[in-house]
């Protein structure tokens, strides 16, 4: 781990930040190849922000309203990341598109984890317990956990790796949830530093 220059990862929240927990666990433990640079939340109120002020990491509350464009906004992250030498991005419990500016800028460097199996259980709206409910109405036996590189449209991208994880006759969206939250823990690290080891095929399209 000490014979290569550390990737700089910016992570993105708009929540309680339990996955950027976790990759700060990795990279403390040496699981992780990689110093976490930046915290980015599009909210000021979230928890994630106060993990990373407690771990002396840098944050940035990024609200596209501020911005007279959605092109002067995603310059202006763009700009950000930019200034702090970022390498990979980690989307963990983000509730926003990227500007198509960053997504372009950072291709195949991107990972967003899902709890539940894509692509069944994505898109728009799709997110903390509507992802659980779901999985519950629809009977089926199985959900788990998806890490998949981030494109311009909501749990699109090409995924990298599942667990699947299953669904107990008296399950409710919170108990489902609890299950699933610790694979998310135990995977997200994981896949990152394969995606920075360039173990994954990845094409260029």
């Amino acid at each position: 781990m000490h014979d290569r220059k550390l990737a700089n990862v910016a992570v993105f929240v708009s929540g309680s930040g339990s996955n950027l927990q976790a990759l700060i666990d990795a990279t403390k433990a040496g699981i992780l190849s990689a110093k976490i640079v930046l915290v980015v939340s599009n909210r000021r109120d979230a928890y994630g922000l106060q993990r990373a002020a407690g771990e002396n990491i840098d944050t940035f509350v990024f609200k596209t309203k501020k911005y007279d464009t959605p092109e002067d906004a995603g310059q202006a992250l763009l700009d950000r990341l930019g200034a702090y030498q970022v390498d990979y991005i980690a989307l963990a419990g983000y509730l926003r598109l990227l500007p198509a500016e960053v997504v372009r800028a950072y291709r195949h460097r991107i990972v967003n984890i899902h709890p539940a199996l894509l692509p069944e259980y994505g898109g728009k709206g799709m997110y903390g317990h509507f992802v659980h409910e779901a999985v519950l109405a629809s009977g089926d036996k199985e959900s788990g956990v998806s890490v998949h590189l981030v494109d311009e449209i909501y749990d699109h991208g090409h995924v990298l790796e599942q667990v699947k994880v299953p669904v107990m006759p008296d399950d409710t969206p919170e108990t489902l949830a609890a299950r699933v939250l610790k694979h998310e823990h135990k995977i997200y690290a994981r896949v990152l530093e394969k995606l920075i080891k360039g173990e994954y095929e990845i094409n260029n399209g």
